[in-house]
């Protein structure tokens, strides 16, 4: 990302370089102790603000103070493995500070997917334990994938933060309501 938005600033000096040298990496628990009065979202964009990248790890999952800071489905990453830090999730989301919309900007979610253990705990966290006997499921209950980790980077939003667009429609080919169109040209915004 860092190398694509320096060769972008370099064809087109007028978009500004935002992304820092190094990301932040922060477990969710840890933005509630430092924000304890905001909500995940406004965590989330302080803590942007504040690194200007983030990873905030450990998503879907229950904190101390009972609330998920985002959920998570409980058959893709796994959020309740305990860490050596004594927290729990092996899954996260890279986040950027996006000035010109003043938010923190999800780039990628990531993270170790489930196995028969986490699968199995997860279900029964969020009450879906009759999942086990759909086909998926229950071919990894039996072992039969291997282990494994992903994550996916939103193409479109990355494009939009590299350059510094404001609605997504200007980086991507789709067809938009004239509603939608009328107000976005109304804030000076092109869509395609």
């Amino acid at each position: 990302m860092k190398e694509t938005e320096k060769q972008v600033h370099k064809a087109y000096p007028a978009i500004p370089r935002t992304l820092p040298e190094e990301i932040t990496f922060i477990h969710s628990e840890d933005l509630l102790d430092e924000y304890p009065d905001l909500t995940p979202r406004e965590r989330e964009r302080e803590a942007a603000k504040k690194h200007k990248a983030i990873f905030v790890i450990g998503i879907g999952g229950e904190l101390k103070d009972k609330t998920i800071h985002d959920s998570r489905a409980p058959d893709y990453d796994d959020w309740t493995t305990e860490t050596v830090q004594g927290k729990k999730g092996l899954n996260g989301d890279i986040i950027v500070y996006y000035p010109l919309l003043d938010c923190a900007f999800e780039i990628s979610s990531m993270g170790i997917r489930v196995d028969e253990k986490s699968l199995t705990k997860q279900l029964e966290i969020r009450g879906a334990s009759e999942k086990k006997s759909l086909d998926w499921h229950r071919r990894l209950l039996q072992g039969e994938f291997p282990l494994s980790i992903g994550g996916g980077i939103g193409q479109s939003r990355l494009c939009m933060f590299l350059l510094k667009k404001a609605h997504i429609g200007e980086v991507q080919a789709s067809i938009w309501p004239e509603e939608t169109i009328k107000e976005c040209q109304a804030d000076g915004i092109g869509l395609l």
